[in-house]
């Protein structure tokens, strides 16, 4: 087991992946580990599917692209904007082609749903890290709306997805990109 401040500076965000599947029991382990993050009154209201089959990976990415590129004709996001190129090319997958997908969901009408949730996901990500796993939260990934996907997902109607996280044996481990400095507003004491 990886001491924890050395696992903080390992877990890196992948897009390079080995063609080598993730077995589900060693998704369920990451699944577990996510479980014991904590929320809001102890409420842990995550609920995760889990993608391995790559033609519903491309499914899936297609769809995020076509709702984000919709989305671009209202929201006013410089951001999102800088990835018109990408969302329009027909070959790119969100996902990077990574073998296995896991959703992170919350429900739709409670407060807390997004904080927990990213907990749970920090969680999951801190634990592939520990097993040698890469990972890759996915924003652009997390814009699947049709319903009929998402009940294929079995994603409850109110729930939301939270966090779309790519999970895979990594090509390459991405060199630690420099932090900036702790922005400390106030100590009081």
């Amino acid at each position: 087991m990886t001491d924890f401040r050395d696992l903080m500076r390992i877990r890196r965000s992948v897009r390079d992946y080995e063609d080598r599947k993730v077995p589900v029991s060693l998704v369920r382990e990451l699944i577990a580990d996510a479980c014991e993050a904590p929320s809001a009154s102890n409420r842990q209201p995550w609920g995760f599917a889990v993608v391995a089959e790559k033609g519903m990976m491309g499914r899936l990415s297609d769809e995020s692209k076509k709702n984000l590129l919709n989305d671009m004709k209202t929201l006013k996001s410089p951001t999102l904007r800088l990835y018109r190129p990408v969302l329009k090319d027909e070959n790119f997958n969100v996902y990077y082609n990574a073998p296995c997908l896991v959703f992170i969901t919350g429900p739709k009408g409670l407060h807390s749903a997004v904080k927990d949730c990213s907990l749970a996901a920090s969680y999951f990500m801190l634990s592939a890290a520990d097993r040698g796993l890469g990972t890759c939260w996915v924003d652009l990934g997390s814009a699947v709306q049709d319903p009929e996907i998402l009940a294929e997902l079995h994603i409850p109607e109110d729930h939301r997805i939270v966090a779309a996280i790519v999970v895979g044996y990594p090509r390459v481990i991405p060199e630690r990109p420099p932090r900036n400095e702790p922005r400390i507003l106030a100590i009081i004491e």
